[in-house]
């Protein structure tokens, strides 16, 4: 049986935190070069190509609001870690 590549995680950052993430981000799309970041233990990178939106949700007495990022991977393999 074939091993699924889904991974579906989330962490939760303080505020200062996030914030440095998504200036690194910025930084990066402006540069137009790949952004980095480590999830869960596991590195991602994210190619300048990617394709960004913002979705929001609401339910009862809830609401999300969610900025995506989403690409596709040039050449799957069972994993995103590069070789060092």
């Amino acid at each position: 049986m074939p091993r699924s590549n889904r991974r579906d995680v989330e962490r939760t950052y303080s505020k200062k935190a996030f914030i440095a993430q998504l200036r690194r981000l910025a930084d990066a799309l402006e540069q137009g070069r790949a952004f980095r970041i480590r999830v869960a233990g596991e590195r991602v990178r994210v190619p300048a190509r990617a394709i960004f939106s913002i979705e929001h949700e609401r339910e009862r007495d809830a609401e999300e609001l969610e900025f995506q990022v989403k690409w596709t991977r040039s050449s799957p393999g069972p994993s995103s870690r590069r070789p060092r």
